[in-house]
């Protein structure tokens, strides 16, 4: 940990519903900001930016769905974002002063022009007219009752072109009343000891800080901690990393590096265990899906591959792991693979429940994997299919059926195809042949088994085929190449996936279908 001493007040700002939104791709309605505003009330961010009312009606709309007391915030204070007034209007009398004064929120956050280019080329005012609207818009919304934070844009390349009149802008909106000036990297070029050195800097002016970071760079997350410890009191960003271009500071990485790495305590009591589940709960929401490798909550931030890591790990965690994973509520995970070593196979066996302490027997299954993965499986994404291949090295694969045939046929007559197969099986005794037809083979295979397996198994009626993946493994051989099948299912509690290898696609296929069948059978 840092012994750099916290400050008597921080604020973890989110922008997700703003500044992320704004991410391409990324569309949310009314009922997926009230529901993300409810996750980040949850994680107790200190402040909820909402949008930017009156600038479009779904977010005009959000601040009146607060109003009606939709959503009741207990940890967060929600903020309502705008500009200062326009050129040559009274704050007063302007329209988008007015959204914000009467959006419901206690709190705004004003964007304004620092860089002096700016000002000129994209206002097309003076620079003493800039400072005008700065100054007008915070005083009269402080006078209207609300706090006031301004987003100082383009600070750090306004800075480096003309630091008088960047340190201005932030002098004048501190004189007019604002409570914090966020120093923003808006075109995210930064690099950390730029950031530090120019944030002490506008520290002398005397106002507290933020800081808003982009991350084209690479560097949101850590431009962001370099503003801190240059004297900032107050983040922004976006969970998951979400915003234009590439993305913000990823808020999640931000505060977990504060709580874990500074030692300051500024979310709600405990809720940092919560970060991995309320990462993956707006990922959900947002129908963008965070990155695996995504660090502290993604679900490869605390897994181990190579055999000298696994081997480590059987000794101590800490050894290969910079925090313990729980304390942001992910968890370690083991993969097996051709690169696992004998440590590897004893700890996923310990995930899943299995006692292979025993050395040649943990040699035995290592060699098992490493041969099956030289012929094409892949078991790190398929970890139904390792563990019936551990049931079966250790003679404890039971077997609910046992399939005697199955086929597979297409026609093709007067311009339509139609595609069937038959599955022939014995379940509880009692042998069952039945018929399936489909958008396809795998899909009739599918229908077949599911229908001859039913009258045993009425579970099966609740699996759901939900994904499936094909890659060629000797690319060269065309056509005739062998196959690897990854095939996801779903029982509405759970999903698990499994492989199939075949010389082609459809032998491959059924082994990765029979196979999460049988899987979903044992393990119910």
């Amino acid at each position: 940990m840092t012994d750099h001493p916290g400050p008597e007040h921080f604020h973890v700002y989110d922008t997700t519903l703003r500044d992320g939104a704004q991410q391409e791709g990324l569309r949310l309605s009314i009922a997926d900001k009230l529901r993300i505003a409810a996750n980040l009330d949850e994680l107790g961010v200190t402040f909820i930016e909402g949008g930017w009312p009156g600038a479009n009606p779904k977010d005009t709309n959000f601040f009146e769905a607060m109003r009606r007391g939709e959503l009741t915030l207990k940890n967060s204070t929600l903020t309502a974002f705008g500009f200062t007034r326009r050129v040559g209007r009274r704050a007063a009398d302007d329209p988008m002063i007015a959204a914000v004064r009467d959006s419901g929120a206690s709190v705004a956050c004003l964007v304004a022009k620092s860089h002096d280019q700016h000002v000129e080329r994209a206002l097309r005012a003076s620079l003493q007219e800039n400072l005008a609207m700065v100054a007008d818009s915070v005083e009269h919304l402080v006078a209207e009752g609300q706090r006031v934070f301004l987003d100082a844009e383009h600070f750090f390349d306004g800075y480096r072109a003309n630091r008088e009149y960047a340190l201005e802008v932030v002098r004048t909106a501190a004189e007019a009343g604002a409570e914090v000036v966020v120093l923003c990297d808006t075109n995210g070029g930064m690099l950390p000891s730029w950031m530090h050195d120019i944030v002490g800097d506008t520290a002398e002016i005397g106002v507290d800080l933020g800081i808003h970071c982009h991350n084209d760079s690479g560097c949101a997350v850590a431009n962001t901690l370099a503003a801190v410890e240059g004297g900032a009191m107050h983040v922004q960003g976006t969970i998951n990393g979400y915003g234009e271009r590439t993305g913000n500071a990823d808020l999640l990485q931000v505060v977990a590096n504060l709580e874990l790495k500074f030692g300051w305590s500024v979310l709600a009591d405990g809720a940092l265990a919560e970060a991995t589940r309320i990462s993956h709960a707006i990922a959900a929401i947002t129908n963008v899906p965070g990155s695996p490798r995504q660090p502290y909550v993604g679900s490869s931030a605390f897994t181990h591959k190579a055999g000298l890591h696994a081997s480590a790990i059987r000794v101590d965690p800490n050894l290969y792991q910079h925090i313990d994973p729980a304390v942001v509520g992910n968890d370690m995970r083991t993969l097996v693979s051709d690169m696992a070593g004998r440590a590897n196979i004893q700890l996923k066996g310990e995930e899943l429940g299995f006692d292979i302490s025993d050395r040649e027997l943990a040699a035995r299954i290592t060699d098992t994997v490493k041969e099956r993965e030289s012929r094409g499986y892949s078991y790190e994404a398929a970890d139904a299919s390792f563990e019936l291949l551990l049931r079966n090295e250790l003679g404890e694969l039971a077997e609910p059926f046992t399939v005697h045939a199955w086929q597979v046929h297409t026609d093709y007559g007067d311009g339509r195809t139609s595609t069937g197969a038959s599955v022939r099986l014995s379940a509880k005794g009692a042998e069952q042949e039945y018929r399936g037809e489909g958008n396809g083979p795998v899909n009739a295979l599918d229908e077949a088994l599911r229908r001859a397996l039913l009258p045993a198994y009425p579970q099966v009626a609740d699996y759901q085929l939900t994904d499936y993946r094909v890659r060629i493994l000797d690319q060269g051989h065309g056509t005739d190449a062998s196959v690897r099948v990854l095939i996801d299912t779903d029982d509405g509690e759970r999903s698990w996936t499994t492989v199939g290898v075949g010389e082609n696609v459809v032998e491959a296929s059924w082994e990765a279908l029979s196979d999460a069948y049988l899987y979903g059978l044992i393990a119910r």
